[in-house]
């Protein structure tokens, strides 16, 4: 399903960014900040200078530990070897897909340098973003996420009847989601009933959304707690008691 492709896209991406940034923190033996362009002049008057992210490596260590269980050889039946090449394409897509995602957003930081910071020279290196952005990136993927056709032979192929073309950085899936809403002992799914929800939310946490439309179960409650506190001399701390009501919304 799509949530299986974000759950491999965003694993592959992780491990890359990790990776990038414990070689750039020196916290790996095997490798470190690419410094390969240092000291390079270029047309536009700077030179490249610092360290850069070492992001190949990262890439490079992704694809070897993420992927190397999709290339374990198929064992059982000619349908089961079938089913399997077509979920490891599948997977060896996404996994790249959330590799791409890193590099894409990799950003140049510059430093000037002169008197009083007239930046006569610069000096500039490549940085990565923060995870969170990589997160919010795959997130747009997944809402966008293309369904290939599962009798595909040798290329991934998308499920269309006018037979669009797909990137090698959308996410992809065979499979259609799940219905998430109801309890599925089978597919690992605990459905939505009885969980809390935010009545006056227009988000992912909503009761609208969240219980699926089958309405929501509101229970006032009343919490005691501690308040007005004050430092008593000597010496002891002096506090009233309040009592507020609060409404917890749960669904249906």
């Amino acid at each position: 399903s799509r949530e299986t492709a974000f759950v491999y896209a965003v694993t592959s991406a992780g491990v890359a960014h990790a990776v990038t940034q414990s070689c750039s923190s020196g916290n790996l033996t095997e490798c470190s900040c690419d410094s390969s362009r240092q000291g390079r002049s270029t047309p536009e008057g700077w030179k490249w200078g610092g360290c850069s992210d070492n992001l190949h490596y990262g890439v490079q260590f992704s694809r070897k530990f993420v992927d190397a269980s999709e290339y374990v050889k198929a064992t059982g039946t000619a349908k089961d070897k079938k089913r399997r090449n077509i979920r490891t394409r599948m997977n060896l897509h996404n996994n790249e897909a959330g590799r791409r995602v890193v590099s894409s957003l990799m950003r140049m930081q510059c430093r000037c340098h002169g008197i009083s910071g007239s930046c006569e020279l610069k000096t500039c290196w490549r940085t990565m973003p923060s995870f969170s952005e990589i997160g919010d990136m795959l997130k747009r993927k997944y809402k966008h996420a293309v369904q290939v056709s599962p009798k595909m032979r040798r290329r991934l192929r998308r499920k269309s009847k006018r037979r669009l073309p797909f990137g090698k950085g959308d996410l992809v899936h065979i499979h259609k989601s799940p219905n998430f809403c109801l309890h599925d002992p089978e597919k690992g799914i605990l459905g939505t009933s009885g969980r809390e929800c935010n009545k006056t939310s227009i988000g992912s946490d909503s009761c609208s959304l969240l219980c699926c439309g089958r309405g929501y179960n509101t229970q006032v409650l009343k919490h005691v707690e501690r308040c007005h506190c004050k430092f008593v001399w000597c010496c002891y701390v002096k506090c009233k008691t309040c009592e507020t009501q609060i409404d917890i919304h749960t669904c249906k």
